[in-house]
């Protein structure tokens, strides 16, 4: 966003209506009165409307209904209607104030700000800094009150030019031609994107936008997602979204899953979500009404934001619930592994049937799985259980239920299978290897205690 706000007026008492002066001019059709406060020190009080300043060495055109010009002062005071016009920035208000010795101006009441681009600002109040070679570098332009920026971006390419997008806060400052900085229940409101946090940084130039304290995402194109955490980056390219990265107790919310961890790294592309990394100390989980993972390190592949692999990396543990439509379980299914993928049938998914099934889990390095499967006697209301550790295991879900379940190499385990008996249902021990005490993802051996000092195995492609 380009930032050229008011430049300074020079003013200095006239003796004539139209009289030039070094550097402006008026022009007063009815008259002036010229009050000296001082030797050598006047006021000068304009009246009666159509009143028009013109520097034209600055490009600069100010209307106004009435003006005060306090020459022992540098100050300036503009009322109603004012109007102020230059190459880079034109302004409406009420009632403007300038204070020539500081270079500033101030603009009060239902200020509008138009910018050469399109952009604009409406608020009750905006406070301008005119960029000095001595001590301002760069312009400052300052609205308080609850203003609203809409900011139109320039397109590079030759599609059809992005929606503007608008940024409501309690306070907004705007730092050169690229910098905003907004703070107080920020709300920035684009056609795909709605954002909220407590402060906001916007470079427009870099095309980086940062949100911190209390931010939230919410995409609102046809399959939404919310994003929420401590701090919240979101990058572009050529005026499109292409990265969200959410740092500190990060949460992602889709229509198929649920994805938490301290950072998630969401990839996207036409507006819609790609990829989803999640990472840090305090592990990774993605979970769904079906099933839910844990790792180290998760990475979600999602073409078109629809859920096509999932990979879970480093003491992965995968959990759902069994079919509790064809017998009664009292625990939950799971699997482990050193790296756990999961394969989902999108093909499955429908626009009446959004959610995408699960198809495979395959659990690699010191697996180890525990499922409930419906008994060959289709009488029993409780389950079958499988157990079984290998280098290797491959669970095959139908409906989202478990249809069958292969071991790779060093495989052992046991299976159960029940009958009935007098007092109740029993089960029995099919031929296997290992006996005893089936164990429980609680129970069962310890994952290392080590953490990744980077980002997930399967970096993201950058």
């Amino acid at each position: 966003m380009n930032i050229r706000a008011v430049a300074a007026l020079v003013l200095l008492p006239a003796a004539t209506a139209a009289q030039s002066t070094e550097r402006c001019s008026w022009s007063a059709p009815h008259g002036q009165r010229v009050v000296e406060v001082a030797p050598g020190i006047r006021n000068t009080y304009f009246g009666g409307g159509n009143i028009v300043m013109r520097c034209p060495d600055k490009g600069i055109r100010i209307d106004a209904d009435s003006v005060e010009s306090y020459e022992g002062e540098g100050r300036v005071y503009l009322i109603g209607k004012v109007r102020y016009t230059e190459p880079r920035l034109s302004v409406d208000s009420d009632y403007m104030t300038y204070f020539q010795r500081d270079e500033r101006v101030i603009a009060n009441g239902n200020v509008f700000a138009r910018l050469p681009n399109g952009s604009t600002l409406r608020g009750p109040v905006a406070e301008y800094l005119r960029a000095t070679p001595s001590t301002r570098p760069v312009p400052r332009l300052h609205a308080t009150g609850r203003p609203t920026i809409t900011l139109v971006q320039r397109d590079t390419t030759s599609g059809p030019p992005p929606a503007p997008a608008t940024v409501v806060a309690n306070g907004v400052t705007m730092v050169g031609d690229s910098l905003v900085y907004a703070g107080g229940q920020v709300v920035v409101t684009r056609e795909d994107v709605l954002a909220r946090a407590d402060s906001m940084t916007l470079d427009s130039e870099r095309e980086i936008t940062v949100l911190m304290r209390g931010p939230s995402i919410e995409g609102r194109r046809e399959r939404p997602f919310t994003l929420s955490g401590g701090r919240i980056e979101l990058t572009g390219a050529d005026r499109k979204l292409r990265r969200v990265l959410s740092m500190g107790t990060a949460r992602a919310v889709s229509e198929d899953m649920t994805l938490t961890s301290d950072t998630i790294d969401l990839r996207v592309a036409d507006d819609l979500l790609q990829r989803a990394i999640a990472w840090g100390p305090s592990r990774a989980r993605a979970f769904s009404a079906a099933q839910n993972i844990t790792s180290d390190s998760i990475d979600v592949t999602m073409p078109g934001q629809r859920i096509q692999e999932m990979h879970a990396v480093r003491g992965a543990v995968a959990q759902g619930r069994p079919d509790s439509t064809r017998f009664r379980a009292d625990t939950l299914d799971w699997m482990r592994g050193d790296t756990i993928v999961a394969r989902f049938d999108t093909a499955a998914a429908t626009d009446t049937a959004r959610t995408t099934r699960l198809r495979e889990l395959h659990a690699v390095g010191s697996a180890k799985s525990y499922y409930h499967l419906a008994a060959a006697d289709s009488t029993m209301r409780r389950p079958a259980i499988n157990y079984v550790t290998g280098r290797e295991i491959v669970v095959d879900f139908q409906a989202s239920q478990v249809s069958k379940v292969t071991v790779v190499e060093q495989a052992a385990g046991v299976y159960l299978e029940p009958v009935p008996t007098a007092s109740g249902d029993t089960a029995r021990t099919q031929p296997a290897t290992p006996s005893g005490a089936v164990p429980s993802p609680t129970n069962a051996a310890p994952r290392p205690q080590t953490r990744p000092a980077v980002p997930p195995v399967r970096r993201p492609n950058d």
